[in-house]
């Protein structure tokens, strides 16, 4: 795919998602951690209802830490894996109050060193939280990024570095969102919906469900 093609699928990805954002509720970067943490393998409606009852609560390192880990499940154990998080959350909050003041911080190595946090929850928080233009290769732009052949790779660490290289600049910071959003809505797994997208006639794919 050449530039001219890739700039103008972004363009008209921007033109049909003006506002490209997370669906993740949060109002500050240490509940975006969370609720980043919670939603692997998770809805971000299931994440959503959890946290509109544990934040009111608890949306601190120290006040997380005063529930305790058989506090916080109780808030958390309708979202899947809610034992392991439950415990990644607990030893993400103590580091948090030990190496950083209880704030979160903005550089990836110090995110990627907190519990539960790997390569793509820390892409997203410097991208959502800190305005960095990262891209955290989720199911969704995996899927978009090879079907339209915007970035083909074998896995995500290859499809984030492709995307790296060759998103357009102006570009960089939205492409996160544009990318999941357009993926979760128009570009499912299953039966794409191709009849109703925006980039139909710029995409590469072979298989568009366009009858």
């Amino acid at each position: 795919m050449n530039s001219q093609k890739r700039l103008q699928i972004f363009e008209s990805l921007a033109q049909a998602i003006p506002d490209p954002g997370t669906e993740l509720n949060y109002s500050t970067p240490f509940e975006l951690l969370i609720a980043v943490v919670l939603s692997a393998q998770a809805t971000d409606k299931g994440v959503n209802k959890a946290t509109a009852k544990l934040f009111p609560v608890a949306n601190t390192p120290q006040a997380i830490q005063a529930l305790g880990e058989a506090g916080l499940k109780e808030y958390i154990k309708t979202i899947g894996l809610f034992n392991s998080k439950t415990a990644n959350i607990i030893k993400l909050c103590e580091a948090l109050l030990s190496r950083h003041q209880g704030e979160v911080p903005r550089e990836r190595d110090a995110l990627e060193a907190l519990a539960g946090v790997g390569r793509k929850t820390a892409n997203v928080i410097l991208n959502t939280a800190f305005d960095q233009a990262t891209i955290a290769v989720d199911t969704h732009i995996f899927r978009v990024a090879n079907r339209t052949g915007l970035a083909a790779g074998k896995n995500v660490l290859e499809v984030e570095k492709k995307l790296d290289k060759t998103v357009p600049r102006q570009f960089k910071k939205a492409a996160h969102h544009l990318l999941i959003l357009h993926g979760r809505y128009t570009c499912v797994a299953r039966k794409p919906r191709c009849r109703n997208c925006c980039i139909a006639e710029l995409c590469e794919f072979k298989e568009k469900t366009l009858e």
